[in-house]
Parts: structure tokens; C-alpha cells; sequence
């Protein structure tokens, strides 16, 4: 194992390097000399840039925020200005419309950057960005999309109107799960694709509903959203498999696409690391402790998976914030700053740093940077090309690394930017840490 000090060094170097790797696969977008703006593909090899925040420049922005913050180098804030002009130059024609995948993200990264840079250009894009958005709604579905989830749907739609201070889309995104919603044996859950499996977790199934259900109603006093946020909660607390101690709860039911997606899987969009966000929330928004318990059961499942090694082939073969290492690690470092490591058996400080040595080990580093090549079991070769983006790639896991140094050194584990779906850090005496 690496000293302590020395990893949040290692960390902290890494993270800097994964943003001056993240520079170097820049785009200038225009022709019109000067500072252009800028724009990322998701891996070098792309042909065209993406705005979107899933795996585009709106994603990657916010890291430039995460490293301006965190070192105090002007030339990342001007990256992420650069950047911000070219997700504003593509909102008028972006035909997509959800949190990670469309404009709802882009406007929560134009906001943001307004925020904290003051740039009032950027501001307005993001205003003219819920326009888009609001205009495109579809009253007679109550949807934007066949996709009715977080990534890509309603609920992420709704969180992101809420992060970019807009209640009156939040509520008309969240509306339609009030009507739409199935009872089942343990509560309630949602079609959330054209085909009949129904998923379960924060990505695409009912604990992202659950999310922007309960924080919605939270935010504007609507009873009615809290309420059924919790029937929701209760329907995937009924499937779970792995009990007293554990908490997992299967991909989807009836098995989507059992032929390429794992029955079970671990990380925050289909497992317990994301689970135990969803009752992060629940339990602030209720003061219901059980919540709490159901968290700490995720991280027994968590610790106990035998992540982050590649048990098997297929088994966390991902780096990235969506589906491994540094969600995970998101999770360990909230559970620092709220002092779930209140005993030796929760070993969370012992397992954060585990997640960020294998980062360190599997980080590839030359003079162009540090970046992170995820894996493909099935594939020949199966190292993938290193990503740039939010989720899987060098975005994700810089922002982690860096918040990660700072909650080693005892500076401030807050982000520049907390995701619309990752409830701010409560301390341990009950302040909350995030801006």
C-alpha cells in the first residue's frame, strides 16, 4: 500500500496531469481567429465534438471548473469559458434534450460556469437552453423521449431545470410519474423504455426517478412528489437479494439484454454505489434513519464485491464515474466527509484509498498527461481507447482525484460543481460542504 500522504500526492498530480491531457485533445470550433471556442470528441479518434455532458465538452467543463478551483490556474477557467461558448454555439440545433445526454445538462454546465466565472454570455445560453427544452416538452406523453429515466428522460430533465433554478420545468418534467406509475408487489416502478423490462436503479430505472421525485418535491413543497418517491424506493427495496447485511438488487425484470448486461452489477449507475445515493437523499429529505441502514448495507455489498480487481472477465473493467472506479470512489469520499467511517469495520478510509491506488496503477502517463483506457473483455484488443469525457473517461476521474487530494490535506471536499444527481456533503456536524 502507498503512504497515506503520498497517494493524496500521487492523486493530486495525477488529477492535474488527466486535465493537461484533457487540453491537449482540444478542438477550436470556428474560424474566426482569436480565442475560438473549444470543443472535445469522446475520444480522439471521433470525428465530431459533442456538447452533452454523458461524454462531451459540458462534462468536460466542469472538470476545467474542478482543476481552476482546486489549483488556482486562470488558463483552466479560460478552457472552461472556451468550452462553454461552443456547448452555447450548439444549443439552438441539439436535438436532445435529457440531463446527460441533451440540453438539460448543458444549460446545469452553462449555468454553472456563469456562476463562478460571472460570464453573463454563458448565463443566457443556458436560459436559452430550458427554452429548448420547455418548447420541446410533449403534453399529450408527458415526455421528451421514448427513454422515460435519468440519463436521458423525464427525471433527469427535472433535475437539471432544478440545478440550473428553474422549479417550473422541474415540476412539469416530474408531473407525468404521478400518472404513469405501476403498483407493484412492493410499491410502485415506471416503464422507462419502449421494451417491457423494467430497470431498477439510478441510470435508467426507478431509484433516478426516485431521485428527482424526491428532490423536486423537496425543493417546492410537493408532498405528493416525496410520497411517491418513496413507493418507489420501497418497490426496489423489496427486490433485494442480498440481505441482512448486503443490498443488491438485480439490473432489470424481466433481464434486459441478459445477453450482453450482467444480472448484477456494482457501480453507480446499475448497482449499490448508486443505490446508496438515492437513500443519501431519502434520508435527508424524510429523517428516517432506515435510509441510512439501506446505505450502509450498499457499502457492505460494495467492499465485499471484490472491486475493484478483475474478478472475472467483464467484472470492472471500467475506470470511469458511471460504472467504476471513481463513482465508487465518490461515494467513499462522501461517506468520509459525513462520518459513516465511525468504525473499524465500515473500512471506508481503507477502501477509498484502495480505489485510488488502482487508479494511480492503471493510469497511463507520458508527456502528454495522464489518461485512463478502460477494457473490453470481448473484444480483441480489449484496452479501449482512453475516453475523454464525464462518464467514462478522463473528466470523471480527475474531478475525483483532485476532490480526493483536497479531503486527504484537510481542504474543502466540496466540487467546484456538485452534480444535479449527487446530493451536496453534509460534515459531520451537520453543515453542508458543497457550494
Amino acid at each position: 500500500m502507498i503512504p497515506r500522504t503520498e497517494r493524496a500526492t500521487r492523486a493530486d498530480e495525477l488529477g492535474r496531469q488527466g486535465l493537461e491531457w484533457l487540453l491537449g485533445q482540444a478542438r477550436e470550433a470556428g474560424a474566426d481567429g482569436g480565442a475560438l471556442p473549444l470543443a472535445w470528441p469522446y475520444a480522439a479518434s471521433a470525428e465530431e465534438a459533442n456538447p452533452a455532458l454523458y461524454y462531451g465538452t459540458s462534462g468536460i467543463v466542469l472538470a476545467f471548473l474542478e482543476g481552476w478551483r482546486h489549483l488556482g490556474e486562470d488558463r483552466y477557467a479560460d478552457a472552461a469559458l472556451r468550452g462553454a461558448r461552443s456547448i452555447a454555439d450548439a444549443v439552438p440545433s441539439y436535438d436532445s434534450d435529457g440531463l446527460y445526454m441533451g440540453l438539460a445538462g448543458m444549460a446545469c454546465t452553462l449555468r454553472s460556469v456563469a456562476g463562478l466565472t460571472g460570464d453573463e454570455a454563458a448565463g443566457a445560453a443556458a436560459d436559452r437552453a430550458l427554452e429548448r427544452v420547455r418548447a420541446r416538452f410533449d403534453g399529450e406523453t408527458g415526455r421528451w423521449n421514448t427513454m422515460f429515466e435519468l440519463l436521458s428522460g423525464n427525471a433527469g430533465v427535472g433535475l437539471g431545470a432544478l440545478a440550473a433554478d428553474d422549479e417550473e420545468l422541474a415540476l412539469l418534467a416530474v408531473t407525468p410519474y404521478l400518472s404513469t406509475a405501476d403498483p407493484t408487489p412492493g410499491g410502485v416502478n415506471w416503464k422507462v423504455r419502449p421494451s417491457e423490462p423494467r430497470s431498477h436503479h439510478m441510470a435508467h430505472g426507478t431509484l433516478g426517478i426516485v431521485y428527482a421525485l424526491a428532490s423536486v418535491g423537496q425543493a417546492t413543497g410537493r408532498r405528493d412528489l416525496t410520497e411517491l418517491a418513496l413507493l418507489g424506493a420501497a418497490d426496489v427495496v423489496a427486490r433485494e437479494t442480498e440481505g441482512p447485511e448486503g443490498f443488491l438488487v438485480p439490473h432489470s425484470d424481466p433481464p434486459h439484454r441478459p445477453d450482453i448486461i450482467e444480472r448484477y452489477s456494482y457501480g453507480w449507475c446499475n448497482g449499490p454505489a448508486g443505490d446508496a445515493q438515492a437513500f443519501r437523499l431519502l434520508e435527508v429529505v424524510t429523517g428516517d434513519a432506515a435510509w441510512t441502514a439501506l446505505g450502509e448495507r450498499c457499502w457492505n455489498t460494495v467492499t465485499r464485491s471484490g472491486l475493484p480487481k478483475r474478478v472475472r472477465p467483464g467484472f470492472w473493467d471500467n475506470s470511469g464515474r458511471c460504472c467504476g472506479t471513481a463513482g465508487v470512489l465518490a461515494l467513499a469520499c462522501d461517506r468520509l466527509v459525513e462520518g459513516s467511517d465511525a468504525g473499524p469495520e465500515s473500512g471506508t478510509s481503507e477502501f477509498a484509498d484502495l480505489l485510488v491506488d488502482d487508479l494511480i496503477g492503471r493510469a497511463t502517463v507520458d508527456g502528454s498527461g495522464a489518461r485512463w483506457s478502460n477494457y473490453e473483455h470481448t473484444a480483441t484488443p480489449g484496452e479501449l481507447e482512453p475516453q475523454t469525457g464525464l462518464a467514462h473517461g478522463n473528466a470523471g476521474i480527475a474531478r475525483e482525484l483532485l476532490r480526493y487530494a483536497r479531503l486527504r490535506g484537510g481542504g474543502d471536499p466540496a466540487y467546484a460543481v456538485a452534480l444535479p444527481d449527487h446530493l451536496p456533503c453534509r460534515s459531520k456536524s451537520g453543515s453542508t460542504s458543497e457550494r
